[in-house]
């Protein structure tokens, strides 16, 4: 709901409707939450990995709306938070980089001010996607993620892995980790791409728009961090899976020596 609540030029009704899906998302959400069984969302009994994931695009989502709040209504908040955004984005806007992809899709990129919006805007959500990505390995290495004392559930956690298919559960695991990994990094540079490719099929100026900006920004940045995180998640329960099988491997040598 943040985007259409701080931003302007959002009708009463669309606030509305915008309201009423998420009072859904929210309820359905706690339904599978609630489950004992296997749902669709991956490593509910796992945390932090999904508050963090949550987090992260709230936060991209909060700050990029107060940002393209400033345009109508500047505040000290939309300064500061401008001003660290546009740090950032001139850092990592170079020749071939995913936010100089990203400036090409601007229907105007001559417009000066657009564009410095758009690099602090990307500025603002790469930063966030670090932050995701340090405090996921933090918790990963500190914590003992998934859990130190609890067997970690892969039938819950994992629902749409079926571990009886395609060969060793943990070269598989491994494979997709290293997918997801790959997709994380490529991923933004291939959404502009493709956005551009297919330009020809909307209206290039709704991308102008504070709502979609901030949408699109918020989604090009958290999902290659979500797809790092999960191919980071996926590698740690493979080597969980591969030392539970040495460790019964060598119980077993014992029991055979001893008897």
């Amino acid at each position: 709901m943040t985007p259409a609540l701080l931003l302007p030029g959002v009708t009463e009704d669309s606030r509305q409707v915008i309201c009423l899906l998420a009072m859904v998302g929210a309820t359905i959400t706690m339904i599978e939450y609630g489950s004992r069984y296997p749902s669709l969302i991956e490593f509910r009994n796992a945390p932090p990995f999904n508050r963090i994931r949550f987090i992260s695009l709230f936060l991209t989502l909060f700050l990029l709306s107060v940002l393209f709040r400033g345009l109508y209504e500047p505040t000290t908040l939309t300064r500061v938070v401008g001003a660290i955004g546009l740090l950032i984005g001139h850092v990592i806007d170079f020749p071939y980089s995913p936010l100089r992809l990203l400036i090409l899709l601007l229907p105007d990129p001559s417009n000066t001010q657009h564009v410095n919006l758009i690099r602090a805007s990307a500025g603002l959500s790469y930063l966030i996607a670090l932050i995701t990505l340090a405090v996921f390995l933090i918790a990963l290495r500190l914590g003992g993620w998934p859990n130190k004392t609890e067997a970690f559930n892969f039938w819950t956690n994992l629902p749409t892995f079926d571990p009886t298919m395609g060969g060793d559960i943990v070269a598989r695991l491994n494979r997709d980790a290293r997918i997801n990994i790959m997709l994380g990094f490529f991923l933004p540079f291939c959404m502009p791409t493709a956005a551009r490719a297919a330009s020809g099929l909307f209206d290039a100026s709704m991308i102008a728009t504070p709502q979609t900006l901030v949408w699109t920004i918020s989604i090009w940045a958290f999902l290659p961090a979500s797809l790092f995180m999960r191919g980071i998640a996926m590698n740690r329960i493979a080597g969980m899976i591969d030392d539970k099988r040495q460790l019964g491997a060598r119980a077993v040598q014992a029991g055979l020596l001893s008897a």
